[in-house]
C-alpha cells in the first residue's frame, strides 16, 4: 500500500514527531510511506519529500495567511500564531507522490501547507483520506485549542482569540467554509486520545465522518530505562539530588502551566527548607533561559533539544517528569518518559488520564490545583513509590504505545477505507 503523509514540518513540534514515528512504524510493518513536508530537516529521512513548489512561494503563502489574520485583527499582532484560517496553501493533487498514493493521511497541515480549497481538491479526487487530530483545529473555526469556549459546538463566531470578535468574524466565516469543504467527501478522523475522540464525535463539523482513537507510537526499543548516574554526567547535572523535569516546545507558554509549577514549588520550599537544596528543576524548551532565576529551587535550563539521544538522557536523569499542562491531547513527552521508566505528575485534563493511572504509574492532580500538584511531587520523591510507578510506566508504554501496536491499529483504518 502506498501511503502519503502530509505535515507542515518534519521534526518541529509534537505533531511532526508523532507523524515521523508513525511513518517509521508503518514502513517497518511492510507498508510504503512517504511524508510530504513544507519544512524539511537538514538530515532528512529518506521517506521525506517536499512539494514541487519554489521555497519563496511557500514562504509567500505563509505570509499571506498571516496577513489575513492581521487584517481580521485590525492589523494588530493579537494572538497571531494561536489561530489559523487555511486561506493559502499548495495544490497537493498536482504532486506525483499524491497521484501515486493509495491513501492520503493528513496530520498538522497549517501555516501555508494546505488550504481549505486544497482540501476540497483532495476530497474531489475520491482518494481515501485519513486526518489525525493532533489538536482541535479541524473541528473548530480557527483555534487549535478551544479552552473554555464552546463556539465550535454550534457555528463559531464571537471568537475570544480575536481582538474584535463578532457574530460574522473570521472564526465564523472559516467554520462555514469548513462545512462546505467537508461535505465534498468522506474522511476518517483519528484522535490521538480518547478525550479528543469524544470531543470530535460531538463536533458538528465532523458529523457524517468516522472518528477513531489511536495513540501516537513510540520506539520502546530506543526509549527505555538506562543508568541514571551516567545520564546525569553526560548532561552535566548533579548526581546527589532529586531532579524534577519540565519539557515544552516553548517553556514560557502559559498553556503548559510553568507558572503553576512555580507556585507549587514555592509551596513545597516554604514548608520544607531542605528542598531548596535537595530538589532541583530542569527546564527544557525554547526561552527556558528566561526562567532560570524565577524558581524557589535551583534550576538548570536548556533551550530546545532536537537530539532524541539527549532527550532520552533527560528522561533517564530525572527523578520525575512534571507536566502541568492546561490542555493537551496525548503528549509525546509523557509517553517518552514512561518508556524510560520515569513517572509523571500532571493535572487531570485532556488526554493525560489515558496516560497516567493515578497513584499507579504517576500522579494526577486536580486541575490547576497547585497544592495537589505539590502533593504529587512529594509523593514521587519517595524512592519506593517512584520505583514502583516507574516500572508500571514502562510496562504501560510497551503494552499500549509500541510501533507494532499503533501500526496495526492504523492499518485497520486504511483497509477499512479501501474496502
Amino acid at each position: 500500500m502506498q501511503i502519503l503523509f502530509c505535515n507542515t514540518s518534519e521534526h518541529a513540534g509534537g505533531a511532526a514527531i508523532a507523524a515521523s514515528r508513525l511513518a517509521v512504524a508503518l514502513n517497518h510493518a511492510g507498508e510504503s510511506v512517504q511524508m510530504m513536508v513544507r519544512d524539511q530537516a537538514e538530515t532528512s529521512a529518506p521517506y521525506v519529500v517536499t512539494p514541487n513548489v519554489a521555497s519563496w512561494k511557500m514562504k509567500a503563502k505563509f505570509v499571506a495567511e498571516r496577513i489575513d489574520i492581521l487584517r481580521a485583527n485590525g492589523w494588530r499582532k493579537h494572538r497571531l500564531f494561536e489561530v489559523d484560517c487555511a486561506t493559502h496553501g499548495i495544490d497537493l493533487t498536482r504532486e506525483k507522490v499524491f497521484q501515486q498514493a493509495d491513501v492520503i493521511h493528513l496530520h498538522w497541515v497549517n501555516q501555508g501547507l494546505l488550504s481549505l480549497q486544497g482540501l476540497a481538491k483532495i476530497l474531489q479526487t475520491g482518494k481515501p483520506l485519513v486526518w489525525t487530530l493532533h489538536d482541535m483545529w479541524p473541528l473548530t473555526g480557527i483555534c487549535h485549542h478551544s479552552k473554555d469556549c464552546k463556539g465550535w459546538t454550534a457555528h463559531c463566531g464571537n471568537c475570544p482569540l480575536l481582538r474584535q470578535p463578532h457574530g460574522k468574524d473570521l472564526s465564523q466565516r472559516i467554520f462555514a467554509e469548513k462545512q462546505n469543504v467537508y461535505a465534498k467527501g468522506q474522511m476518517h478522523f483519528v484522535a490521538c486520545s480518547d478525550w479528543l475522540a469524544d470531543i470530535a464525535r460531538k463536533a458538528p463539523l465532523l458529523k457524517g465522518h468516522k472518528v477513531h482513537s489511536i495513540p501516537n507510537p513510540i520506539d520502546t526499543k530506543f526509549f527505555h530505562p538506562g543508568d541514571q548516574a551516567e545520564a546525569r554526567r553526560r548532561l552535566n547535572l548533579p548526581e546527589d539530588v532529586d531532579l524534577l523535569l519540565f519539557v515544552a516546545h516553548k517553556a514560557t507558554d502559559r498553556n503548559k502551566g510553568i507558572h503553576l509549577l512555580r507556585e507549587a514549588l514555592e509551596q513545597l520550599a516554604s514548608k520544607n527548607e531542605r528542598l531548596r537544596s535537595t530538589l532541583h528543576l530542569i527546564i527544557v524548551g525554547r526561552e527556558a533561559t528566561m526562567l532560570h532565576d524565577t524558581f524557589a529551587i535551583p534550576t538548570h535550563t536548556f533551550e530546545y533539544v532536537a537530539s532524541q539521544e539527549t532527550m532520552r538522557d533527560f528522561y533517564r536523569a530525572a527523578t520525575m517528569l512534571c507536566m502541568p499542562t492546561l490542555q493537551d491531547n496525548l503528549p509525546n513527552t509523557i509517553v517518552e518518559a514512561m518508556a524510560c521508566g520515569t513517572p509523571t505528575v500532571g493535572f487531570r485534563v485532556g488526554g493525560l488520564p489515558q496516560l497516567i493511572n493515578h497513584e499507579d504509574n504517576g500522579y494526577l492532580s486536580a486541575y490547576m490545583d497547585t497544592t495537589d500538584l505539590a502533593q504529587g511531587i512529594t509523593c514521587l520523591l519517595n524512592k519506593a513509590t517512584r520505583q514502583r510507578m516507574g516500572t508500571a510506566s514502562r510496562n504501560k508504554a510497551e503494552a499500549e504505545f509500541s510501533h507494532q501496536k499503533v501500526a496495526e491499529a492504523y492499518l485497520k483504518v486504511y483497509h477499512l477505507l479501501k474496502g
